[in-house]
């Protein structure tokens, strides 16, 4: 039962809300989350996110959204806002600044790695995800806190 930490009770799937603007890593990242049990909810891109959660301009209503998101899976690199970026704007909201945000990219760049970390993504990982990858994404989500 340790999922209930999390805002899931025992039957219920973690909400995994994965932010690409590529439909082929977009897929990708679908099928590897649901191959894991998860419930997934696609953006192509940051502001589409940033909709979803109910934090995009002029937004006002958190509790009419995607408010049980349980993870956020972004591409750093983005058109018009990169994952970094909305990874800045989801820790600077009081709504969504528990939500764990991992950060993906097909770029191995240390100091890219290192502001995200520094920002507080909870991980940043290499382009092509692996089954692996979110297997071990799916053992925090439902960890004891």
């Amino acid at each position: 039962m340790s999922a209930v930490t999390m805002g899931l009770n025992s039957d219920a799937k973690p909400h995994v809300l994965a932010v690409d603007d590529s439909v082929l890593d977009r897929t990708i990242i679908e099928r590897l989350l649901t191959n894991s049990s998860c419930k997934v909810t696609t953006a192509e891109n940051a502001h589409g996110a940033l909709e979803l959660l109910g934090l995009a301009d002029g937004q006002q209503n958190f509790s009419n959204t995607v408010s049980d998101v349980n993870m956020i899976i972004t591409d750093y690199c983005m058109p018009g806002m990169t994952g970094y970026e909305l990874l800045k704007k989801i820790k600077e909201s009081p709504t969504a600044k528990e939500i764990p945000v991992v950060v993906v990219s097909s770029e191995n760049i240390q100091t890219r790695i290192e502001k995200c970390l520094e920002e507080g993504a909870e991980e940043f990982l290499l382009k092509p995800l692996r089954q692996s990858d979110v297997k071990r994404l799916r053992c925090n989500l439902t960890k004891d806190e």
